[in-house]
């Protein structure tokens, strides 16, 4: 390429970022309206935990209502913002990239029980926490997010995170640091590296796939390629749930030298022999690293699991997620109560993007019944993936529940090409804009 024409695609891509940048501040919340004047109201809300999408919901009740009774319980004194795990674990940003707090969120007026939701009983119309305190509401908002399962895998624990080659990018942002360190020093030299997804339902299922290509960029820039092996495990028949993304990773894998595995789900680990043994369609397989990242099966919160809450039958029933209608996000059997975020049972919707979303939705139907109305908001499943290809490069790539891709700015960035564009949205510019969704204001 010639120098004139890059100088002339750098200034294009500028100009994509300067219009992203401003594009994702002003991006309406699914079209969901804003109330003309606060609603009056006497209720008594709860919501049950503080992760993002119990602090939005937090944020949009508060501006919405005037004389509610809102209730946010969570014993976590800091928030995490979690897509940028895999920052840190890539060596991008600095351990505490991630963190902050959660009562510089906490909207005036909204009060915070700093304790756990230990039992939830819609039929009563009450949350109990840990220390026995009861909470009886005429609204709840489940906002539980999820628990990681490590105890699933046998041989698995938490304290081998950043040790004997083993990594994983969702635990927490010391995991995620421990795992960079881990992954730094396997690509000092190289080796066999193996990569998966668990065979549950997950948090930003394209994370794994982003986290491979990482290090194989990594692998290849400090010249030992060519002596190592990467090798995807994937828990189906596909590499992701949307049938062209999946076939665009699937090229990109093969271009760069990634072996794919396919419907194979991490059983156990033995750090010892640094053997993985996955289970297969035909039985159980071993494969040997010097680096993996261990991705747990993902599950609800035992409060959640263990109350009437979640779907009875179908594929959503083993791991507790919530019976909500996929579309307002209001439970099936208990409509006074919404689940939102990753603890909602619907089709897509596990990422911080879906939770943008989902709660305007939610709080709409929410804010309406107490205003005497009905409303016609839906959630349509978006779902958002910044699917980084390596370094400097990422592909914004956004779905719906029919798997439409749905590109926030057509004509300026394609959502199947890897542009720097997106890697800038992706390092720089959606930390502010999460955070302004805590605050309600996106």
């Amino acid at each position: 390429m010639t120098e004139e024409k890059q100088s002339a695609l750098n200034r294009r891509e500028l100009i994509s970022l300067g219009l992203a940048g401003a594009g994702l501040s002003l991006l309406p919340a699914s079209g969901a309206q804003a109330a003309p004047a606060k609603v009056k109201t006497s209720a008594r809300i709860v919501i049950a935990g503080a992760g993002a999408a119990g602090l939005a919901s937090a944020s949009r009740l508060a501006a919405a209502l005037d004389g509610a009774k809102i209730t946010i319980i969570d014993p976590r004194k800091q928030h995490l913002y979690q897509p940028g795990y895999t920052l840190v674990a890539a060596g991008i940003k600095p351990e505490n990239y991630p963190v902050s707090t959660t009562a510089e969120y906490i909207p005036k007026g909204v009060q915070w029980v700093a304790e756990r939701v230990a039992e939830i009983d819609p039929e009563g119309n009450r949350v109990v926490t840990d220390s026995g305190k009861s909470f009886a509401y005429d609204f709840l908002f489940v906002t539980t997010g999820l628990v990681l399962d490590y105890a699933a895998i046998e041989g698995m624990d938490e304290g081998l995170i950043g040790r004997e080659g083993i990594g994983s990018i969702y635990h927490s942002p010391q995991g995620a640091f421990a795992t960079w360190r881990e992954m730094d020093r396997f690509t000092q030299k190289g080796g066999v590296g193996v990569f998966l997804r668990p065979a549950s339902e997950m948090k930003c299922a394209g994370a794994p796939l982003k986290y491979t290509f990482l290090v194989e960029d990594y692998l290849s820039r400090r010249g030992v390629r060519g002596r190592s092996q990467l090798i995807y495990n994937a828990h189906s028949k596909a590499l992701f749930s949307v049938p062209v993304v999946a076939e665009k990773v699937r090229m990109l894998f093969q271009e760069r030298g990634v072996q794919v595995n396919y419907e194979r789900s991490l059983k156990s680990i033995d750090p010892g022999r640094r053997i993985a043994t996955f289970n297969t369609t035909e039985g159980t397989t071993e494969l040997q690293y010097d680096f993996i990242n261990v991705i747990p099966p993902m599950k609800a919160p035992d409060a959640v699991r263990n109350s009437p809450l979640p779907w009875q039958e179908g594929k959503w029933a083993k791991d507790g997620w919530m019976e909500v209608d996929k579309g307002t996000l209001r439970h099936v059997r208990y409509p006074n109560v919404f689940g939102v975020g990753d603890i909602a049972g619907v089709p897509k919707g596990k990422t911080a993007a879906s939770v943008k979303w989902q709660v305007p939705v939610a709080v709409d139907h929410a804010v309406a019944e107490m205003a005497g109305t009905t409303s016609k908001s839906l959630y349509t499943g978006y779902t958002s993936c910044p699917l980084v290809t390596r370094l400097g490069r990422a592909m914004l790539v956004e779905f719906d529940y029919q798997n439409n891709l749905l590109p926030s700015f057509p004509g300026v960035i394609a959502p199947l090409e890897e542009l720097w564009a997106s890697w800038v949205l992706k390092t720089t510019a959606l930390k502010p804009t999460y955070i302004s969704m805590l605050r309600g204001q996106v």
